[in-house]
């Protein structure tokens, strides 16, 4: 099952340097909100990065700064069992460059979209971008599952359709969710990671982990055999 997580806390950032990184700024970022304003305050929500269409707030560099913000516990928390559960097998098998390539991209794509369909609504929207980058790691696992199913085990397939399903029937149904930043982060994370299998040699990686694997595992069965 690819989504289990069996390490304990010292592996998971030993593994996953990444993941881990993302998840101390996102927890950091959410108490000094917490502590200045808190975290459901629109005010300080967009005067500390989130996406808006108030004329006053047009800066670019707020599709970068909104990926980091949360609004709310419950949203922290959603997002980090996405980064907890979902994430640390990607930044496993694309590496980390390629990870922060996708996860970054992904969420500033979905952030410029909804920027832009913002400016057409009235004035005192404002959005954090979080989720955008964790659709990101959906989208890059969707195309795992269509189209390179012998990386994905059946019963992580059901899971990644199960969990992406009910995200985007929650995008849809719940009030107050940023529609626009899930659907093209998720997108996002589809075409990034299709472009990143043809463009940089991610194939020839798998296959060196591939045959690291084997042979570590014909060593520990010599191991055994000696023994």
């Amino acid at each position: 099952m690819l989504f289990v997580r069996y390490e304990n806390w010292k592996s998971f950032l030993r593994y996953y340097p990444v993941t881990s990184l993302i998840l101390l700024i996102n927890v950091a970022v959410f108490i000094f909100l917490s502590f200045n304003g808190g975290s459901t305050n629109l005010q300080t929500l967009a005067d500390y990065g989130a996406v808006t269409n108030h004329p006053a707030y047009s800066e670019w560099w707020r599709v970068i700064t909104a990926i980091f913000l949360h609004n709310g516990f419950s949203h922290l928390l959603s997002n980090s069992f996405g980064l907890i559960v979902f994430a640390p097998p990607l930044e496993r098998l694309i590496g980390s460059w390629r990870y922060v390539v996708l996860y970054m991209a992904s969420g500033i794509i979905g952030n410029v979209i909804s920027w832009e369909l913002y400016q057409q609504s009235v004035t005192g929207v404002v959005a954090v971008g979080a989720s955008g980058a964790i659709y990101g790691i959906y989208g890059a696992f969707l195309y795992i599952a269509l189209f390179q199913r012998q990386i994905m085990d059946e019963a992580s397939r059901k899971t990644m359709y199960t969990i992406l399903g009910l995200g985007l029937i929650f995008t849809f149904v719940v009030p107050g969710i940023g529609i626009w930043a899930h659907v093209g982060g998720l997108i996002a994370g589809f075409f990034i990671y299709g472009l990143m299998l043809r463009l940089t040699g991610l194939r020839g990686r798998w296959r060196r982990l591939a045959e690291a694997y084997a042979k570590a595992l014909s060593e520990k069965e010599n191991q055994n055999k000696m023994e």
